[in-house]
């Protein structure tokens, strides 16, 4: 069901502004995913970054409403249990959610919710539970995930800072592939191949980095960049 964007959702810019720079440079990573991969389907992407305030959420929600716009019926999850942002920027209620779903204390019709952009559908976080790393872990999150790729044609599972804590080194290990996102000029490259390398470790797909808040003219604002590998 479509809906006009309102003020929280002044972070997608793909819905808001469709045709500029940025949008644009959403629409070619959704490409580059795409072709990323030959043999193998990419549809269960995680995103994640080195550390906080990189923007990961922000690329998260932008790039499944870019993949929305292409007629794919797109699922966004917010698997960060600890600080949850997806039900903020869609104004929609966490009452139910991941942790619900994972706590079997909900059912998957009552979590999935409609985000207010056509083919876009939001799992919300749920209630911040006292053990995420184990709920990530469990075998039930395993099968949740199997069953969603039976609903779905893209999901997208934003996941805390690779640094901070473990959850996102183990949900790349249920995902088909992960995008870094990266902010120039705050994190420094050690820092960067520290993270990659905890992906390396449980031989997570590297699908390529996002380079966030790059200024490329005062008159484009900030752009994203895309490296594969």
């Amino acid at each position: 069901m479509s809906q006009q964007p309102n003020n929280q959702q002044r972070h997608l810019i793909t819905v808001t502004n469709p045709r500029s720079p940025i949008s644009e440079a959403f629409r070619a990573l959704r490409t580059n995913i795409d072709f990323s991969s030959v043999d193998e389907q990419i549809q269960v992407i995680m995103i994640t970054s080195s550390g906080p305030e990189e923007g990961k959420s922000t690329v998260s929600a932008n790039l499944a409403a870019a993949y929305a716009q292409a007629d794919k019926k797109v699922l966004l999850i917010d698997g960060d249990l600890r600080k949850p942002t997806a039900h903020k920027t869609f104004s929609l209620s966490n009452r139910y959610g991941l942790s619900s779903l994972l706590s079997q204390q909900a059912v998957l019709k009552e979590v999935v919710q409609e985000s207010g952009v056509n083919n876009l559908y939001l799992m919300t976080s749920g209630p911040i539970p006292p053990n995420p790393a184990e709920m990530l872990a469990s075998n039930r999150m395993s099968t949740v995930i199997q069953e969603l790729r039976q609903n779905f044609d893209v999901i997208l599972i934003d996941t805390p800072p690779l640094l901070a804590v473990t959850d996102a080194q183990i949900v790349a290990s249920k995902s088909d592939g992960v995008i870094m996102v990266v902010s120039y000029g705050k994190v420094k490259r050690d820092i960067a191949a520290k993270a990659k390398g905890n992906l390396d470790r449980v031989g997570a797909k590297m699908l390529g980095v996002v380079l966030n808040n790059v200024k490329r003219k005062a008159s484009e604002g900030y752009y994203y960049y895309y490296y594969g590998n």
